[in-house]
């Protein structure tokens, strides 16, 4: 399959619902991806084609989506998977980065055991909308010494300047307004 045919077959498998979570929100919903294999080895193809041309040591995923979509590329590249996580989700030591919310402020966590040794990331998740989770994922790993090379999704919510919140390049495969 050609890039294009697969960027059509995952753009066709996500699914747009209008006024969620709330009125005037189109939510798009990768997980229609994930019903479908061809889309979903579409969405393994691109994904790992355009990581291996990267210099990285290790696959970070944000929670949630991230960790779907994290060991996909892990396993097509023999690279490490390490979770980002929610506050009070993952035993041992941890280091935390706060960051803002539309309405209020959350907290990441990532092993610190995990990323020793580790000094080039990729940091994938589903999507980028204000760019909040993905920037705070580079501070939390910046201050463990961990330079991101490059932060990707499969979806780019344009109209919120997100990428424009990050140190790192992003690599978005679809770009909707």
């Amino acid at each position: 399959m050609e890039k294009a045919y697969k960027l059509k077959l995952v753009k066709e498998a996500i699914k747009s619902y209008p006024d969620f979570p709330k009125t005037g929100v189109l939510f798009r919903d990768v997980f229609e991806i994930f019903q479908n294999a061809q889309a979903l080895q579409a969405l393994k193809d691109l994904l790992v084609e355009h990581v291996a041309l990267l210099d990285i040591d290790i696959i970070v995923g944000l929670d949630s989506k991230g960790f779907l979509l994290g060991p996909i590329i892990s396993l097509g590249l023999a690279k490490p998977f390490i979770p980002i996580r929610k506050k009070g989700k993952l035993p041992g030591k941890v280091f935390r980065q706060n960051y803002t919310l539309e309405y209020g402020e959350d907290t990441f966590e990532i092993q610190t055991d995990a990323v020793q040794g580790k000094k080039k990331a990729l940091i994938v998740d589903d999507l980028i909308a204000t760019g909040g989770t993905m920037s705070a994922a580079e501070k939390l790993l910046k201050e463990l010494g961990v330079v991101t090379v490059e932060c990707l999704v499969i979806i780019e919510l344009t109209s919120f300047k997100g990428r424009s919140k990050l140190e790192a390049p992003l690599h978005s495969l679809l770009q909707f307004n």
